[in-house]
């Protein structure tokens, strides 16, 4: 694929990974959507990257729960755009209690937001990247394949997203639709009330690292797709003698 001139749209794309992506694209010169739950957060980041990229970025608040909002996002897309190339599908949440102490409203919350939302996302842009032979990369984790003590939520929501992306990806592919999934283990975000430090994060993944390795995927050969891509620290804490 090549990428300048190409539109995408990133969901949960106000910070951390979505934010990374969103910029790695936009050096790219590629025409980036982002979106967040809060209006007031994505005027507010809408303005300072079009400081630098103009008229390549857009800014759209809506939840990634309600099917109607994600059409909508990408309905505003086109009418700027006229079409839709790449759909970054990246919001998320999460809830780390044990079994016993994980409420019904938090449950519902994960999987609403990891899954589901996700769901409302390729539904509503499915139909326009056919017209453009498109690609959609879910952000997973590596906790949708390795299980832990409080994850239940969490673990369910990304052990299903790797699975709905799989199998997509498999509904798709007559379509010239490319679908991966990136599951990154410990990544510096705002992720769970988490204030990232350049000297305390430092080991962790870095939001760009994910915009690259997204840009490394749009540009692999036609022929080639890495379906399912893990990522994590090379050098964690618990690594050092």
């Amino acid at each position: 694929m090549q990428l300048e001139g190409k539109t995408a749209l990133v969901t949960g794309g106000t910070k951390g990974i979505g934010l990374g992506i969103a910029v790695a694209m936009l050096d790219q010169g590629m025409k980036v959507m982002i979106t967040g739950r809060k209006k007031s957060t994505v005027t507010e980041v809408v303005k300072k990257l079009s400081r630098k990229y103009k008229d390549n970025i857009l800014g759209h608040a809506g939840n990634v729960t309600e099917l109607k909002d994600q059409k909508a996002a990408v309905s505003m897309l086109k009418k700027e755009w006229k079409k839709l190339d790449v759909l970054i599908a990246n919001a998320g949440v999460g809830h780390f209690h044990s079994i016993e102490d994980l409420t019904s409203k938090q449950w519902n919350e994960v999987i609403d937001v990891n899954l589901t939302g996700v769901f409302n996302s390729c539904k509503a842009s499915i139909a326009s990247l056919k017209k453009t032979k498109g690609y959609i990369i879910t952000i997973a984790s590596l906790a949708g394949t390795n299980f832990f003590a409080r994850g239940t939520a969490y673990n369910a929501s990304k052990f299903g997203l790797v699975g709905f992306t799989q199998a997509m990806m498999m509904d798709l592919r007559p379509y010239d639709i490319k679908c991966s999934t990136i599951m990154p283990g410990s990544v510096s975000t705002y992720f769970n009330d988490h204030k990232p430090s350049k000297k305390k994060d430092a080991w962790k993944i870095q939001p760009e690292d994910i915009g690259q390795m997204v840009l490394d995927l749009l540009k692999m050969p036609a022929r080639t797709l890495p379906s399912k891509v893990e990522v994590r620290p090379f050098r964690p804490p618990s690594s050092y003698k």
